[in-house]
């Protein structure tokens, strides 16, 4: 069986501090929520008795952060690597922007089909089917190269919501599922040896 644990990122503003819809060109460390939320999976993780075959990781330090927590945390000497594919989307005109500024520009109903759907918003620079085919590649990669492994991935919300796409039947995932990754979230999307199947989504310790 293979394992992929995918996680989201922990927190990047801080309790009371304005988010902002941070994408692929706002490089932002964790705050101290998320440095906690980030102890909690590697905490979660290693009280499971999962071992990591190998991690990885986005370019952007958010996630790096996340994922060497994590491995640390599992008292485990993994090395983190980064995938390009595991890069949040880039937001356009409203990346950094606060949502209040966000929906001003496109609608609330624009966020809404995103975090439901999946529906990329108006000139935000992310193709579907672009990530979803970045996700079936990496699952083909692994039948061959991770046989009965577990493998971390740290990445972000824009990208985390295509994975379950490795299963083939998206849309039975979606009624049943919050298709958003909670900061300090993850799912569980294993190989069986025949077919990608959901074992878990959006958990948090």
């Amino acid at each position: 069986m293979i394992r992929l644990f995918i996680c989201r990122h922990g927190n990047t503003f801080a309790a009371g501090e304005t988010p902002r819809r941070v994408g692929a060109r706002t490089d932002i460390p964790l705050v101290d929520s998320g440095l906690v939320q980030a102890k909690a999976l590697g905490d979660h993780f290693k009280a499971q008795d999962i071992t990591f075959n190998r991690a990885f990781c986005s370019r952007l330090q958010r996630t790096r952060q996340t994922a060497e927590i994590i491995v640390e945390r599992m008292g485990q000497q993994q090395t983190v690597d980064p995938l390009n594919f595991l890069n949040e989307i880039f937001y356009g005109p409203d990346e950094n922007k606060t949502e209040e500024e966000v929906i001003a520009r496109i609608g609330k109903d624009a966020i809404e089909k995103w975090d439901s759907d999946a529906i990329v918003p108006d000139g935000w620079d992310a193709n579907p089917d672009f990530i979803i085919g970045d996700w079936l590649s990496f699952g083909d990669y692994a039948k061959y190269h991770f046989k009965d492994k577990n493998i971390l991935l740290v990445t972000s919300n824009g990208t985390a919501r295509f994975a379950p796409h490795l299963t083939g039947d998206f849309i039975r995932f979606q009624k049943n599922n919050d298709i958003k990754l909670k900061t300090g979230a993850y799912g569980i999307i294993a190989y069986d040896g025949h077919k990608w199947v959901i074992e878990a989504w959006n958990v948090r310790p």
